[in-house]
């Protein structure tokens, strides 16, 4: 059993009885009921507190006039995603920004947060970069069920003529679900990958190597989350197009 964290344990101690009878209830019981939150999971609601607490502070903060440091990077981010749809979807595309871009935050600061003590890099397991890779699957196919109609979207999965829909069909089929696995083990080989190397020549070696795996770790986090951002945009502009 992996070494339980400090920010997991005080959530065990305080919701561990709750979720193990409600695992239990939906029969599965947790492996350990008193410790029924993994690390990961830890690591996820921690990422999402920060935003949470990030958004409420920029919200009491927000100012036309005098936009703090804070806002101007939430600018900033904001202004990036949308030069990312406008270039991929097109003006209509500003409507995802908010998904896109809360994406790209969490994925972001769960590929970061492995660097500071004590604490872990959510997006090193599976299970976790599963979740967000089914999460913009569901989001662009409910878009273009949305955009389509259902019998719209089907017929576009089907391709342009319909005389090869036998095949095309399927083929759509089985990429959009290939998408979702390239999403998941993309970013997890990726950053647990990083997580080893790290962690290896930090017992090895002097500070330099480490720390230039540390440098070599937040490049890889970024843009593993501009992936993230990218692919799914892409998917999208595929999804609400008038041509297949």
């Amino acid at each position: 059993m992996e070494h339980e964290l400090w920010f997991t344990a005080l959530l065990n101690k305080l919701l561990g009885s709750g979720v193990t009878a409600m695992l239990v209830k939906i029969g599965l019981p947790p492996a350990d009921p008193a410790r029924p939150i993994p690390n990961y999971v830890a690591m996820e609601i921690l990422v999402i507190l920060v935003i949470l607490g990030g958004a409420l502070l920029l919200r009491r903060r927000l100012s036309v006039e005098d936009a703090g440091r804070f806002q101007q990077a939430a600018e900033v981010v904001v202004e990036f995603t949308q030069g990312l749809v406008d270039d991929i979807i097109g003006p209509g595309g500003r409507r995802y920004v908010a998904m896109l871009a809360t994406l790209g935050i969490f994925i972001l600061l769960s590929n970061l947060l492995g660097l500071i003590p004590t604490l872990q890099t959510p997006t090193a397991h599976y299970q976790v970069t599963a979740g967000c890779a089914v999460a913009a699957f569901l989001y662009y196919n409910f878009h273009g069920f949305r955009h389509h109609g259902v019998l719209g979207y089907l017929k576009h999965l089907c391709g342009p003529m319909m005389g090869i829909a036998i095949v095309m069909f399927p083929v759509e089929v089985i990429s959009n679900l290939f998408r979702m696995l390239s999403l998941t083990v993309r970013l997890w080989a990726n950053m647990l990958v990083g997580d080893i190397l790290e962690g290896i020549f930090t017992g090895l070696v002097p500070i330099a190597i480490p720390a230039l795996f540390m440098a070599l770790h937040v490049f890889v986090s970024f843009m593993q989350a501009y992936i993230f951002m990218l692919l799914p945009a892409v998917y999208l502009s595929f999804a609400v197009s008038e041509e297949h």
